[in-house]
């Protein structure tokens, strides 16, 4: 069978059993514009309405800030095997945070100077004594010597809020008599360092 050939505006096309069908041109041009139209509707169908207000936000961080009245609690000569002193001071809570806790972190050097101490520490032969002063009552908070406090950060206050009133400390060491033979550690110095760490308050929802 021979397959005849038609010029625009027919479209040839051959269905099963050999039969030659024409369709028009212009059935193909109304199919292609309502495609184009209802692609036209679809992408119409994503405008709408906008309108954006901004917002600036700002957040501060507080202010962590431990007081304390004194530079140096103690600076004594002389001392001997017996000797007891006594230094008072007060910590406040200076900044915008509340405090959970205060820490006392020490420290010390021993300056050999005399007879050799052979290993012998003088800090386990000096005892300290930290004292919370409340309703002008004591308060012992711990007892230690130098040695056990040396790496052993100790608490010493609780919950400082901002504003509180200054809280009256007092710390009593004491040169400790083992009842044994001490000349060793004649002309040594012993300094010492204590550092006070305030720690803040849990965190919290904060709403204002």
């Amino acid at each position: 069978m021979s397959e005849e050939k038609f010029s625009p505006p027919f479209l040839h096309f051959t269905v099963k059993g050999g039969t030659n069908v024409r369709v028009k041109g212009k059935i193909l041009t109304s199919i292609a514009m309502a495609a184009l139209g209802l692609s036209l509707i679809t992408e119409g169908t994503v405008a709408y309405f906008n309108d954006k207000e901004p917002v600036t936000n700002m957040f501060s961080t507080g202010v962590l800030d431990l007081g304390i009245n004194k530079e140096t609690i103690f600076q004594i000569d002389d001392i001997v095997p017996d000797d007891s002193m006594t230094g008072n001071f007060k910590l406040t809570n200076d900044g915008s945070v509340d405090m959970k806790e205060v820490k006392l972190h020490s420290s010390y050097e021993v300056i050999d100077n005399g007879e050799q101490n052979q290993g012998d520490d003088l800090g386990k032969h000096i005892r300290v004594e930290f004292v919370r002063m409340v309703n002008g009552k004591q308060s012992v908070v711990f007892q230690k010597t130098l040695s056990e406090l040396k790496g052993q950060p100790q608490q010493v206050l609780k919950e400082i809020p901002v504003g509180s009133s200054a809280k009256d400390c007092m710390i009593r060491i004491t040169f400790s008599n083992n009842g044994k033979d001490q000349s060793h550690f004649q002309g040594d110095q012993l300094k010492l360092t204590w550092e006070f760490e305030a720690i803040q308050r849990d965190g919290k929802p904060v709403r204002r």
